[in-house]
């Protein structure tokens, strides 16, 4: 949905298209859908929010998305050995931590009422008092099902957001199944054409290519100008090398940019480094002729909302007015209280 905008698909549709979408940060994903959405307003995504079309838990990387309903029963489960060894990065601060006593504990909390995460660690220190307490919340983060209950909050979640079951807040029970095909499906959907390699690295699951070749018939194999094998759903459009790509705005963790282990398709070689900070967030970058070209990011001081685009190299003739352009709509977008907008392009 970035070489044009879709004029047809509802924000809940775009977020199942896209695999989920990364949210650590509840605004990030307002973007993402701005940039592939016509007309995308920001109460689209809050109605499916609110109306459970789209839900937010834990899913990739054991770090925050968006997802279907029915999207999110079917990854989670296949997710949970990743979210497991996650627990390794604990290291000692897990002594004592009885995974067998504490979840059930936890599980009780929530089934009274969706708690805050400072509220459920406070809770569970008062039972389990020689556990660390960042290490019980992260165990019941990283083993329940939760998911986290929309408010009225510009972005839909405050800071400190309501967990819930993930069982209550669907209705249903999310399953156990760990069959990662479904996850597998909607992947390739979203980013495919992609070897087993790129798989791995987005889910953070192994054994891929075995998974991929027991899907046989459903899956279409090609081979690159390498000749790596890579999979994708039969049908599946492939865009022609000389079809226009936009300019367009990716946000910060954008899964474009962490789909595949091989991003030279979309992100040069000598810029890999210069989207990752030292704390290891992905920068918010923009995309010029389909290629990741540079960073932005929005500065606000009062009424004065400026976007300060910052390319990786020189831009070719045309290209500063068309980001400058694009640029005006994603500002007054991001910032829609603010006064006076303002577009910057530095010159590498």
């Amino acid at each position: 949905m970035l070489l044009e905008r879709e004029g047809e698909v509802t924000a809940a549709e775009a977020v199942q298209r896209l695999c989920g979408m990364q949210a650590q940060e509840p605004k990030h994903p307002f973007i993402g859908l701005w940039t592939r959405l016509e007309a995308f307003q920001r109460e689209d995504l809050h109605a499916a929010l609110h109306n459970r079309e789209v839900v937010r838990g834990t899913l990739m990387r054991g770090t925050l998305h968006l997802a279907g309903p029915e999207q999110y029963a079917a990854m989670r489960p296949a997710l949970q050995p990743v979210l497991s060894k996650g627990m390794r990065a604990l290291g000692d601060r897990a002594d004592g931590l009885d995974l067998e006593k504490v979840l059930p504990a936890a599980r009780k909390l929530l089934v009274e009422y969706p708690r805050t995460f400072t509220e459920l660690r406070a809770a569970l220190q008062e039972q389990f008092p020689k556990v660390n307490e960042r290490a019980l919340g992260f165990a019941v983060r990283m083993h329940l099902p939760l998911l986290m209950v929309p408010t009225d909050s510009r972005w839909a979640y405050p800071q400190d957001a309501h967990f819930s079951l993930a069982d209550d807040w669907l209705g249903k029970p999310v399953g156990e199944s760990e069959d990662p095909s479904t996850l597998v499906r909607d992947y390739l959907a979203a980013f495919g054409p992609a070897s087993a390699a790129d798989v791995q690295a987005f889910t953070g699951l192994g054994a891929m290519k075995s998974v991929l070749k027991a899907m046989g018939d459903g899956l279409e194999v090609l081979t690159d100008e390498d000749g790596r094998e890579l999979f994708d759903l039969p049908g599946a459009p492939l865009p022609d090398a000389d079809v226009p790509a936009p300019p367009r705005f990716l946000p910060e963790f954008d899964s474009l940019v962490l789909a595949h282990k091989d991003r030279s398709r979309l992100l040069p070689d000598e810029h890999k480094g210069k989207i990752v900070t030292k704390n290891l967030r992905v920068r918010a970058t923009f995309l010029w002729e389909g290629a990741v070209s540079g960073t932005w990011r929005i500065e606000r001081r009062k009424q004065v909302a400026t976007l300060e685009i910052a390319p990786f190299a020189k831009l070719p003739k045309g290209a500063r007015k068309a980001l400058a352009e694009e640029g005006e709509g994603l500002v007054r977008f991001a910032e829609e209280d603010a006064e006076s907008f303002v577009v910057t392009v530095s010159r590498d």
